[in-house]
Formats: structure tokens, C-alpha cells, sequence
């Protein structure tokens, strides 16, 4: 009895030991990703891109990257150069890295294909003929006058100013951050989640030609500020500050 009892105490003593020498197993935690190693893309588009173009696409301030005829106008290789490169003169900035932006070019090949994957919808404008990303032939602001008034007017008013429908299109600021493309793209596909037109349908049974897209961009671009931000030009602050 007493080899026994002298047993089940060494036991316990041993165990005891073994307990304090042999050490827990650590709770699994998910390592922390390299930003540079992320490669899901809702994890990079909302990161990057939903604060300007909305969450799903639709809904910002930017061009609505979820737009089925935006995605039909611009293909893979534009996509991917507005991503890396970013556009001069307007808010839209370079995201990869060899343009001076954070992502690579794995990351910008991520956000092109999954734009396209979740909002591209090919047999959309089956048998449409969609006017070119980019016009060869230059726009005139005269004419572009004419082409607004049967367009544009009945929404943005006579001058453009504004109207029933919508807001200024020749507001300074608005015009100092967006580029000529920019009102190319803004007139042909439209913002459908806000009610505004595509090229097909400003007058219902009369999509606007080609060249009056471009007439109607020559003649807002007319209407940006050439200082904007600034109420008054250089040589005007130059000549008050000379009076003085």
C-alpha cells in the first residue's frame, strides 16, 4: 500500500513537471499581409478606388467604374493605364509604383480584371455603335453651342449654368478637375444612377453623333478657368500690388 501511495505521488509530481517544461501550444492568428502582397481585389478597390468611383462602382463622385457602357467604351489596355498612370490636371492620382503610386503592377493587373469581371456586361450594346474612346476629329466651340442647345440645354439650362434636371457642367472648379477625356467619357456613357443620359438618349430617337460629342467637349473646355481656384489672373494681382 505504501509502494503504492509513493507511485501515484511521483505521478503527480512528474506531471506537474512536465506541464511546466513543456510549454502551450500558441493560439493561430492570421499573419499580417504585406501591403504590396495583397491580391484580393475587393480588399485593393476598396482601398483604393471606391472612395472617388463608389462602392460598387456606381454612387461617387468619379466615373462610375460599374457602368456596363463605360466598360464597352474604354477597353483593358485604357483601364489599366488611367489605373497605373493616373490623369494630369485632375484628382484622378498614379497608383503603380513605377509611376510613383503604392501598388504594382500585379495589383493594378488585379483591380483591371475584377472591374471587368463584376460589372462588365458584353451583350449590353449588342448591335450599338458606340462612339470611339477617343475622337481624331477636333471639336469646334461654336458648333459645340448648337450641338449643346439640342442636347444638353433641356437638363442644364441654356447656358449650362444649370437647370431643372441637373447642375452647372461650366462650373470652374468642376471644369478645373476634369479632363477634356473626361467630358468625352461623361457624355457618351452617362451617369445612369443619377438619371443623367448616355449619347443614346439627351434626345430620345437621335444618338448624338461623333462629332458633336466633340463639339459639345470643345465647347465646355472653352469655359474653363484659365487660373483656376484664383478670382483674379496673375498680371491682375501684378498690376494691384504695383499700384500700391
Amino acid at each position: 500500500m505504501r509502494i503504492l501511495t509513493i507511485s501515484i505521488v511521483a505521478i503527480l509530481l512528474l506531471g506537474g513537471i512536465v506541464s511546466k517544461v513543456v510549454p502551450s501550444r500558441p493560439r493561430t492568428e492570421p499573419e499580417a499581409v504585406a501591403p504590396d502582397q495583397i491580391a484580393d481585389f475587393a480588399v485593393l478597390y476598396r482601398q483604393n478606388c471606391s472612395g472617388c468611383h463608389g462602392t460598387n462602382g456606381t454612387d461617387g463622385p468619379a466615373t462610375p467604374l460599374g457602368n456596363p457602357a463605360y466598360l464597352a467604351l474604354a477597353d483593358d489596355a485604357t483601364v489599366r493605364r488611367v489605373t497605373a498612370e493616373g490623369v494630369a490636371g485632375t484628382a484622378m492620382p498614379a497608383f503603380a509604383q513605377s509611376a510613383g503610386g503604392l501598388l504594382t503592377d500585379k495589383q493594378i493587373d488585379v483591380l483591371v480584371t475584377g472591374i471587368r469581371a463584376r460589372w462588365a456586361q458584353p451583350n449590353t450594346l449588342n448591335g450599338v455603335q458606340l462612339p470611339p474612346y477617343s475622337s481624331h476629329n477636333a471639336g469646334d466651340a461654336s458648333r459645340g453651342a448648337t450641338a449643346y442647345a439640342t442636347y444638353c440645354s433641356s437638363c442644364h439650362g441654356p447656358n449650362g449654368t444649370g437647370g431643372p434636371k441637373a447642375s452647372s457642367i461650366v462650373d470652374g472648379s468642376f471644369l478645373a478637375l476634369v479632363s477634356d477625356q473626361g467630358l468625352r467619357t461623361a457624355v457618351i456613357v452617362g451617369r445612369p444612377e443619377l438619371g443623367f443620359p448616355d449619347w443614346r438618349n439627351d434626345v430620345p430617337g437621335r444618338p448624338m453623333p461623333d462629332q458633336q460629342i466633340s463639339d459639345v467637349v470643345a465647347w465646355m473646355a472653352a469655359q474653363r478657368p484659365k487660373y483656376p481656384g484664383q478670382p483674379y489672373s496673375p498680371s491682375s494681382m501684378a498690376k494691384a500690388g504695383e499700384s500700391r
